[in-house]
């Protein structure tokens, strides 16, 4: 199976050798950030620096005319990606003969969320998630639908992965994470990740539900959680929480929410893009789940994008839903984390990848080569080399 790495523009850029080492791995794309969330990371080999420390949400080239006098609009990055780092890093890959692909982080940006605090999630105690821009909210889904489209269509790539395409809700890799305490389990997670924000709350009104009384009736089911009740799970836990009728209210207007972004953003970069550019969203296949791999409906999707990344690192069963209404063309890749330190295990990829194949993936994500130690990429290597 054609197999694609993951790699931030850092990762590259100061690095002559990381072109040539990556290619060597016998992958045949790289999937490289141009737009990412605030984050810090090792480059274990990189001749300059050891940690790299993303303060904000940035895009990693420099941002283009369409923002000029716009509120909302991309900040381009800091010194770790000055200037157009994305491009320097894309034109070195592509010299190494790799095919290059754009990574888009759209729903998590925790600088929007405190500069714009009215963009974000408002959850059923009026708490505010400053990483989850609403996606319901008219004017944040029309900045998130310019961002696909400029950052996903950089010059030469050849297609673009999606991230966070959908509803971001309360588990967030936030510095220092003190919210583990109280185990809320998948329904109380959900709970805690509805919107009540101004355009959420009149959604539910167009529902048929009234907005403040479904606001205390979610704060009245988590009740039994903040006690130390046993966590609920699946949508079974979540319908028994806050009753059938509720939940069916809230999920609805999520998923259409969700689905007007996904296909405005799809639509977008189609427009922008040159004839037979790829373009694949990270998806989960159950629908209220929410995060980088957005919920999403799989046979509406799989109309809608030409295929999804689906995460596997707890193995391959989440590809099944979306093979099972798969075209001949369609994309289904399946994301394996193979850094050991973050949970991944380099030394089952092979049998990883046939478990996945068995299920109907076409390619492999390999997540992700720019934080893999050199032991791991031996690994990887070794694998593709087995398998290919």
């Amino acid at each position: 199976m054609k197999a694609s790495a993951f790699l931030y523009p850092w990762d590259v850029v100061g690095d002559p050798a990381a072109p040539a080492r990556i290619a060597d791995l016998g992958v045949r794309q790289v999937t490289l950030a141009a737009a990412y969330h605030s984050t810090r990371a090792l480059t274990p080999r990189h001749p300059r620096h050891r940690v790299v420390t993303a303060s904000y949400a940035a895009v990693l080239y420099e941002p283009g005319e369409r923002w000029w006098g716009r509120a909302l609009r991309p900040h381009p990055a800091g010194d770790w990606a000055p200037g157009d780092a994305y491009g320097q890093a894309a034109d070195a890959l592509a010299a190494a003969g790799l095919d290059v692909h754009t990574w888009v982080v759209l729903a998590h940006n925790s600088r929007m969320g405190a500069e714009h605090p009215e963009t974000s999630v408002v959850n059923a105690y009026g708490d505010r998630y400053a990483w989850a821009p609403c996606v319901a909210r008219p004017a944040t889904r029309a900045y998130l639908v310019d961002l696909a489209a400029e950052a996903a269509v950089r010059p030469g790539a050849g297609g673009t992965e999606l991230e966070s395409c959908g509803w971001y809700g309360l588990a967030h890799l936030h510095a220092h994470d003190k919210i583990a305490g109280v185990g809320l389990g998948e329904a109380g997670q959900y709970l805690m990740s509805l919107c009540f924000c101004a355009d959420c709350r009149a959604g539910y009104a167009r529902q048929g539900q009234d907005p403040d009384e479904l606001a205390a009736a979610v704060c009245l089911a988590l009740e039994p959680v903040w006690r130390g009740a046993a966590a609920a799970s699946g949508w079974a836990g979540v319908e028994k929480l806050l009753g059938a009728e509720r939940a069916a209210v809230t999920l609805a207007w999520r998923e259409e929410s969700a689905r007007a972004l996904q296909e405005a953003a799809v639509g977008a970069v189609r427009a922008a893009a040159p004839g037979g550019f790829q373009v694949l969203l990270h998806a989960d296949p159950v629908t209220y789940h929410c995060g980088a791999n957005a919920g999403v409906d799989p046979r509406h999707i799989l109309a809608v994008a030409d295929g999804v990344v689906v995460p596997c690192a707890q193995g391959p069963e989440p590809l099944a839903p979306f093979t099972a209404h798969a075209g001949e063309d369609t994309v289904i890749a399946a994301n394996l984390t193979v850094v050991r330190g973050m949970g991944g295990s380099p030394a089952t990829l092979a049998d990883d990848a046939r478990r996945a194949a068995r299920l109907g993936a076409t390619e492999l994500r390999l997540y992700h080569a720019g934080l893999a130690s050199d032991e791991d990429l031996a690994l990887v290597g070794k694998a593709l080399s087995r398998s290919g």
